[in-house]
């Protein structure tokens, strides 16, 4: 669902003063974030959370493991490490058999890469194909990341460049090149694990990834929830290559529309995006996103050393702006 729209669902339920309720919840439905976070002992916390989606890719195993690492990382981006999944998926009646085995298969690999593993699963018969996890990690409960971690000063990074929307999209009409193509399933794979321990190491308090909502819709969520503003210098952000051209040519998928009618209709006069920038460099910002990178808040203080800390890791990450104290959001 669109960021507003399950924000209506939400309003009339009353979970959330039941999990404010719970002492031992640290993180749930009554403040919005990637993943809960429950409290088991002072000096551990079980991450938990569920995603799944149709194919994204016509490779069965790649598309398992896609919807794998972009399940897995809500954990990291709640400062968290992968103990365990649970597949859950709906296929047609007819669907081969062996088909099914490739996308259980590369959901399985890409778990035991994170360190985890796949215990069971449920299916349901479903006319279109779905996938995905749901996945238990555990945090220290004083070191988990939220959404609402940000203060004034902060610095923020990117851990993995955007565009895999609309690369996925226009592949759907053959329209991108097969290189293109690769280099953006070669970011959907890569796991946000280290990412995470890098982020642990400095002291990271505000985070989340780029998924669904786009990166603006995600940067969106964070502002709320932390009460700061967020400056992004254009020129820094990353982008995969060919997501650009493709963008000039217009191939959105829904969520691109949807995320930005969303972003602008509750920040009005407080989203303020350069008149410079082209418009499919914008639409850019708002698209949907598959197991994107984390966007993380470091202190001034811990930030300097952020970068070389990534270096020495051999993973990618920009710094992309910073964190201002009156509410809203700048691209320039």
């Amino acid at each position: 669902m669109a960021p507003g729209d399950l924000q209506e669902v939400l309003e009339g339920l009353k979970l959330g003063e039941a999990a404010r309720a719970h002492p031992e919840l640290l993180v749930g439905i009554g403040r919005a974030d990637d993943a809960a976070v429950y409290r088991v002992t002072d000096d551990m916390a079980i991450v938990e959370t569920v995603d799944f989606f149709p194919p994204v890719v016509d490779d069965a195993y790649t598309w398992g493991a896609i919807a794998a690492a972009n399940a897995m990382s809500d954990v990291y981006a709640m400062g968290g490490q992968v103990l365990f999944a649970l597949a859950i998926a709906g296929f047609p009646r007819e669907f081969p058999k062996s088909i099914v085995t490739e996308v259980f298969r590369g959901g399985a690999d890409k778990v035991a890469e994170a360190g985890g593993v796949v215990a069971g699963g449920h299916t349901v018969v479903d006319e279109e194909p779905k996938y995905g996890l749901c996945v238990t990690g555990r945090v220290h409960p004083e070191r988990v990341f939220i959404k609402g971690g940000l203060e004034a000063g902060d610095r923020l990074f990117l851990t993995k460049p955007l565009g895999t929307g609309v690369i996925v999209t226009a592949a759907k009409s053959d329209a991108a090149g097969a290189d293109v193509l690769a280099g953006a399933v070669r970011s959907m794979l890569r796991l946000n694990r280290v990412a995470a321990q890098i982020a642990q190491d400095a002291g990271v308090r505000g985070a989340t990834d780029i998924t669904g909502f786009g990166f603006l819709g995600h940067v969106a969520e964070m502002v709320q929830a932390s009460g700061v503003g967020v400056s992004i210098d254009a020129a820094r952000l990353p982008f995969l290559d060919g997501a650009q051209a493709l963008a000039d040519k217009g191939h959105w998928s829904g969520g691109m529309k949807r995320n930005r009618r969303y972003v602008e209709g509750t920040f009005g006069g407080r989203l303020s995006i350069g008149d410079r920038l082209a418009p499919g460099f914008v639409g850019l910002l708002f698209e949907a996103e598959t197991s994107g990178g984390l966007l993380i808040g470091t202190r001034s203080a811990g930030a300097a050393g952020m970068l070389e800390r990534f270096q020495e890791r051999g993973e990618p990450c920009w710094e992309i702006g910073h964190v201002t104290p009156e509410v809203g959001i700048r691209v320039a």
